[in-house]
């Protein structure tokens, strides 16, 4: 499983790269703080295969990357996806190193 640092995604925001942002927390999760990702629940990932570009580089995220590592692993082994990237320590080692206001949960 391909993985990504926050230090990396951040790159990946500052320089506009053309790139796709999945949270697959749920949604009173989101609404506590999010990277403004598209919101696609764990549980409904599976409904949703047709928002998940295969075109360029996904990065998947939850609140620790537990969640988001289960959806990738889902989307290699079912669905042929080669492009999906963890988000690794997810929304929690965002809150920790890079935006130290976020609120954690």
């Amino acid at each position: 499983m391909n993985s990504i640092t926050v230090l990396e995604l951040k790159e990946l925001i500052d320089t506009q790269k053309d790139f796709q942002l999945i949270d697959v927390r749920e949604k009173h999760e989101y609404d506590v703080c999010n990277l403004e990702g598209e919101l696609i629940p764990l549980n409904t990932v599976p409904l949703n295969i047709d928002k998940i570009s295969k075109d360029k580089i996904v990065v998947v995220h939850c609140r620790s990357g537990k969640r988001s590592a289960s959806a990738i692993s889902f989307l290699e082994q079912n669905h042929d996806f080669s492009n999906l990237y963890n988000l690794e320590g997810g929304i929690l080692a965002w809150a920790d190193k890079i935006d130290l206001n976020m609120p954690k949960y």
